[in-house]
């Protein structure tokens, strides 16, 4: 009889970036980012043109698959973007 504590468990997902994000967080980040102005250019949605909040974005993208997939694709360009530009300040010229 060993008294052996359990091996931690592994992150499911240790290479998605989206993992364990949620999709309010992922909509202020952008709002945040680009703002509604901006956003709503990038991704022509009405939730993020016409009065745009979290609450009616979240609403709407809950619903819509597709709109929810184009929102996660630029919150991904987002991220690598900004990995660029901070790797490009940290380099000398």
């Amino acid at each position: 009889m060993t008294d052996e504590a359990p091996a931690p468990a592994k992150p499911a997902q240790p290479r998605n970036p989206l993992h364990g994000l949620t999709l309010e967080a992922i909509v202020t980040a952008l709002a945040e980012h680009y703002g509604w102005e901006q956003l709503g250019e990038l991704v022509p949605l009405r939730c993020f043109t016409f009065e745009p909040s979290v609450g009616s974005s979240l609403k709407f993208l809950r619903k819509t698959p597709w709109a929810r997939e184009k929102v996660e694709s630029l919150y991904l360009f987002m991220l690598r973007d900004q990995r660029r530009q901070q790797q490009q300040q940290q380099t000398p010229r």
